[in-house]
């Protein structure tokens, strides 16, 4: 345990910020997701999920919770994960 006032202040902020840090980074994980399950199944919200994940991939780069070139990798990957889903369940259907 710290003995200096800054760091024991310090130390308060960073549990704080690490629990806000904790939430928004396993929303991203929800949110991606449910839009690869959704492309997945075909739903016709399969867009819509997608929008809302990109969104709060782009709120928490905003935020400084990831890095701005992690979140447009994430971006990156998710976006070609579901065209590729989506393709390949259209396929199926016609």
């Amino acid at each position: 345990m710290a003995n200096i006032k800054s760091q024991i202040k310090r130390n308060r902020q960073n549990e704080k910020r690490r629990l806000r840090n904790k939430s928004v980074r396993a929303e991203l994980r929800t949110r991606t997701k449910s839009a690869v399950a959704a492309a997945e199944t075909g739903a016709e919200d399969s867009a819509e999920q997608l929008r809302l994940a990109v969104k709060r991939i782009d709120k928490a780069a905003a935020r400084g919770v990831i890095h701005k070139n992690t979140a447009a990798n994430h971006k990156s990957r998710l976006v070609r994960r579901v065209a590729a889903l989506s393709s390949a369940a259209g396929g199926e259907t016609e």
